[in-house]
């Protein structure tokens, strides 16, 4: 799996409208999320640990927490929500799977002017911890109540993704558990597994999508916070680029082939919170002023990205150049390169139609003229020849159109959107 740069998850989710439902853990997944539709950052541990503050990077705390009263009973409220010009994500606490709360919620997202399009959601911790002795027969009955009532209102476009419950620690000491209430480590980390195979099952018996989170960081406990609960800022990116990476499944978009999130989160451990994660790739950009033309060819299928590598391995071999040609022939170094048009926000494309630009500089540069001594850093000089230039322009995608479905039986691979299992049982 790689990591998604900001610009290509706001590409991704551009005009959707995204509802993340859970408790404190999904709080975390949601602001990571509108972090990351911003900016090449992480979260800081401030930003983990706060709780309904007013605003949270250009987001706006439209209900309960300090609008309210801040406390850890099972009424707690706290209802967010980042807007942008193409983009719209809101976050609704949780104590409970299924309740009256949660059916006000689907009856608001039901007669909203916007019907979401991705509903991220996990409850589990408070259910099986803060509802007395007969909590575990209610979460299963909820369970079955909310994936009913999901499949009732969710329209078939929607793509709801269940989060499974992360794992916790060895020490427990969350908010959420009150002194009278806390059950043991060990009890707890057995029923995280059992509650995550009931809601598993129960989630695919109405065609849902699962993410099994448990299975991801099942060997990541080194990123838990001291209370065994939550999880530290590396982790939650790591859970963001998952989810991203499902969603771009769920929507047959084909991600670009690049560093795995694994390697990058490693990395990025070095690095100071809230430090731009996007300069380790800088430093080899300010080596070179040359126009950010791919010097082998596009590749055949259609892709997140689609530009190869802006610079071949010193150890692969140039083929044979040809003759150099003489300046005194007026032929520029570089080719020249039309400017190219960008389609404006009101055009109409297929949900499917993703093809991302590089963020390097010179999208726009219409020629170029450099020293005639000009080389590579240490490198000998290099008769210039003309290079090709790919260009392809940036299509907005637009939320609530069909899915675009090539014509004829045989297309490219990662071109086919993922069959919808709802949406097939529908027509029936």
């Amino acid at each position: 799996m790689v990591h998604l740069k900001a610009s290509e998850v706001q590409q991704l989710l551009h005009n959707k409208f995204v509802v993340i439902l859970g408790d404190s853990v999904q709080r975390s997944v949601y602001k990571d999320l509108v972090l990351l539709l911003q900016k090449d950052c992480l979260l800081t541990p401030s930003q983990l640990k706060a709780k309904g503050e007013l605003s949270f990077e250009q987001d706006t705390l439209m209900e309960g927490g300090q609008l309210g009263q801040l406390h850890n009973g099972t009424c707690y409220r706290e209802v967010r929500q980042f807007c942008s010009g193409h983009h719209l994500v809101r976050f609704y606490f949780l104590t409970r799977v299924y309740s009256e709360y949660l059916e006000s919620i689907l009856q608001q997202l039901q007669s909203g002017e916007h019907a979401p399009d991705v509903v991220v959601m996990n409850s589990c911790l408070w259910d099986i911890s803060r509802y007395g002795q007969d909590s575990w027969r209610s979460y299963l009955e909820n369970l079955e109540n909310l994936f009913r009532r999901m499949s009732q209102v969710l329209p078939e476009s929607c793509l709801l993704v269940w989060n499974t419950t992360m794992p916790v620690g060895e020490k427990i000491t969350g908010g959420f558990l009150l002194p009278q209430h806390q059950p043991s480590a060990a009890a707890l980390k057995v029923s995280v597994v059992e509650a995550n195979f009931h809601s598993s099952v129960e989630a695919k018996r109405h065609d849902f999508d699962v993410l099994d989170l448990h299975f991801h960081f099942r060997h990541a406990r080194q990123h838990l916070q001291p209370d065994g609960v939550h999880w530290n800022q590396h982790a939650h990116r790591s859970l963001s680029q998952l989810l991203l990476a499902h969603v771009a499944d769920a929507w047959g978009v084909e991600l670009p082939r690049r560093q795995p999130v694994g390697t990058w989160i490693k990395q990025a451990v070095k690095k100071q919170p809230g430090q731009r994660v996007a300069a380790q790739f800088q430093a080899n950009r300010d080596r070179l002023a040359l126009p950010s033309s791919p010097l082998l060819p596009v590749p055949r299928s259609r892709s997140l990205l689609g530009f190869p590598p802006q610079h071949p391995p010193l150890s692969r071999r140039l083929p044979p150049q040809p003759p150099p040609i003489p300046l005194h022939q007026g032929m520029p170094l570089f080719p020249l390169c039309p400017q190219d048009a960008y389609f404006s926000s009101d055009h109409t494309f297929q949900s499917d139609q993703f093809y991302f630009q590089s963020d390097d500089p010179s999208s726009t540069q219409t020629g170029f003229s450099f020293e005639a001594n000009f080389m590579f850093g240490p490198q000998p000089p290099m008769t210039c020849f003309p290079t090709p230039c790919y260009r392809q322009q940036a299509p907005v995608v637009h939320r609530g159109f069909q899915r675009y479905l090539p014509q004829g039986p045989y297309v490219p691979r990662g071109q086919r959107p993922r069959p919808s299992k709802r949406r097939s049982q529908a027509s029936i």
